[in-house]
């Protein structure tokens, strides 16, 4: 039997959209570079009545930043349908936040990239995509639109379960915001399989104000930060072996990773320990070399 063909609504302004997105709810599904959603319905896991596309709205397309946010620090504004590859290829991104750069040119291929947005893959909530753990490790937050108004979601909070995120039926995921003030920032991909790009284990370790934040991704259904276990680092000049290892292993044991075709849980608590061990280690290093130094991240 022949699937139903779901309607296509198009609209070219932001409003329109919003009243689309109100007017159709949970109906409808809203497809930016559809790089993921194609595949879901190709698949048959997606049977939507009604496809949202935002790919006509010129004014979601776009990277600035704001001289400085509410905490005194610079402020990346990103567009939702920012490319992976605008992105990736941006002075602006690459000399105020090289670490984004280089993680969202880690995605794929650039055909891929090319469709794929930001906004997109954070609101998919995939466990097996690199930027969610990143951008929830330097502290992004999203802004969530509807015809009643705009809210302001922290990734941490945007991302609930699997393909599942806080944003509401009427709501439109608009803009990603990332904060300045960096001090260093290293991402790493664990790839388990040859035959495929997605990450088994990544981790995301970031130092901002002397305060260090790790995330894990692609090993639950959401990522995964302890502040309680970053806490180890504060008041410490640098993070040595010693500190790494035991981040790396208290991580391990917090950690309740799931099993898939890339990993079982086993295999991923190991991964895990070793990853962030390798993250921290990284990170202390590439500290060293910019204190005395040109400061690359803004």
């Amino acid at each position: 039997m022949a699937r139903p063909i779901p309607a296509w609504l198009a609209p070219t302004s932001l409003e329109e959209a919003l009243e689309l997105r109100a007017r159709y709810g949970e109906e409808a599904t809203v497809v930016a570079g559809g790089t993921f959603v194609g595949i879901l319905i190709n698949q048959g896991l997606l049977q939507p009545a009604a496809l949202l596309t935002l790919r006509q709205i010129a004014e979601l397309a776009y990277l600035r930043v704001e001289d400085a946010s509410a905490s005194g620090k610079p402020l990346l504004r990103i567009g939702a349908m920012t490319t992976h590859r605008a992105l990736e290829r941006s002075p602006l991104v690459q000399r105020g936040w090289p670490v984004l750069a280089s993680t969202f040119a880690l995605v794929a291929s650039p055909r891929v990239r090319n469709q794929a947005t930001v906004g997109g893959v954070l609101a998919d909530a995939d466990y097996a995509s690199d930027p969610p753990a990143l951008l929830h490790a330097l502290g992004a937050s999203v802004v969530a639109r509807s015809p009643q108004g705009q809210r302001l979601i922290s990734v941490e909070e945007l991302i609930v379960g699997h393909y599942e995120t806080s944003l509401r039926p009427d709501e439109l995921l608009t803009e990603i915001q990332v904060p300045g003030g960096i001090e260093g920032a290293v991402y790493r991909k664990f790839r388990s399989r040859s035959s495929e790009d997605r990450p088994c284990v990544a981790v995301a370790a970031v130092r901002r104000e002397g305060r260090l934040r790790v995330t894990v991704g692609a090993v639950a259904e959401r990522p995964q930060y302890f502040p309680e276990i970053c806490a180890l680092a504060e008041g410490q000049a640098g993070i040595n072996a010693e500190l790494a290892r035991e981040i790396g292993e208290r991580y391990a044991a917090a950690i309740e990773p799931l099993s898939d075709a890339r990993g079982s849980a086993r295999y991923r608590r190991r991964v895990i320990a070793v990853e962030v061990r390798r993250a921290l280690e990284d990170l202390h290093q590439q500290i060293i070399a910019t204190e005395g130094g040109s400061q690359r991240h803004v």
